[in-house]
């Protein structure tokens, strides 16, 4: 399965993903998958592994081209979440959203 039917099945079914990022493990909700700049992105709340800033758990918007290692996880999340503005950083074009 590609990177980015991971990315689209984990969102539809509420699934945790895991994968490498910057030579970090990271644990996170996937909530937003889309286009920002020409590039493929994720708006994913990292609940568990690492990141060079710290700080769990946190908003992270990760670029795809640099995951590596994806896989779905068996834990489950309850879906949307309040994100601090009130609203999903912004996308040019969003192409899987959690509902």
């Amino acid at each position: 399965m590609s990177l980015e039917q991971t990315i689209i099945d984990a969102i539809d079914k509420k699934k945790m993903i895991s994968f490498e990022y910057h030579d970090h493990q990271r644990i996170v909700e996937p909530h937003v998958y889309g286009i920002k700049g020409g590039k493929k992105s994720l708006q994913a709340y990292q609940t568990g592994g690492t990141s060079s800033s710290g700080g769990l758990p946190q908003w992270r918007r990760l670029f795809t081209d640099e995951i590596s290692n994806i896989r779905i996880l068996d834990q489950s999340f309850p879906g949307k979440r309040d994100y601090p503005s009130g609203i999903h950083s912004s996308f040019d074009e969003i192409i899987k959203l959690v509902e």
